[in-house]
């Protein structure tokens, strides 16, 4: 198995990622979805729903009956903030924190990133994306179908990690650090030409 991963500007640029591959037959169960969610609200083409709702309220808003989007709810994640999330990342996140609550497992974004296969310095890039107002989306697939879903990331304007860490770098930007307060201003890189490869 194989992780492909993809940060994107835009909420509406990642949903559009999950249901491209949930149309390629890529399983639900392997698909995850993670997005800041600022002020309690998802916001989209269709409406918006207060942050108190979850399940299929966000589901319904999110893409309407079935899908991977129709599970979409509510969790914090350190350094991040509030996210509407969905699949095995949401799971993992939240198996990371209930274990470092227990005095286990801890690490966060970047630990349940890392542990599923992407390379630490692309975890960073990711987490430090999804701080500033991105979409996270991820993908667990064969081998063999690694590059058809890289490449439904791709059409579906996935920003290039490289790139991006480069611009963030240009500002003194290191690492993603989870005990740093995050800025609530998403959408700072919105607009931005840095759409390619993972």
């Amino acid at each position: 198995m194989r992780t492909v991963t993809g940060i994107f500007d835009t909420y509406s640029d990642g949903q559009a990622a999950v249901r491209a591959l949930e149309n390629a037959n890529v399983p639900r169960d392997q698909i995850s979805l993670v997005s800041r969610d600022d002020d309690g609200t998802l916001r989209d083409g269709d409406g918006a729903v207060d942050g108190a709702e979850t399940g299929a309220g966000l589901g319904a808003l999110a893409g309407g009956a079935g899908g991977l989007l129709a599970g979409l709810g509510m969790l914090s994640i350190p350094g991040v903030g509030p996210v509407v999330a969905a699949g095995w990342l949401a799971s993992t996140i939240t198996g990371l924190a209930a274990g470092a609550v227990a005095g286990g497992a801890a690490g966060g974004i970047i630990g349940a990133l890392t542990d599923a296969g992407v390379p630490e310095e692309e975890a960073h890039v990711y987490a430090e994306s999804l701080r500033r107002g991105g979409t996270l989306v991820t993908a667990r697939v064969e081998d063999a179908m690694a590059p058809t879903a890289a490449r439904i990331l791709d059409e579906a304007k996935r920003v290039d990690w490289s790139l991006r860490r480069r611009e963030y770098a240009e500002s003194g930007w290191s690492n993603f650090d989870e005990n740093l307060p995050y800025d609530p201003a998403p959408g700072r890189y919105q607009g931005s030409d840095l759409t390619g490869r993972l």
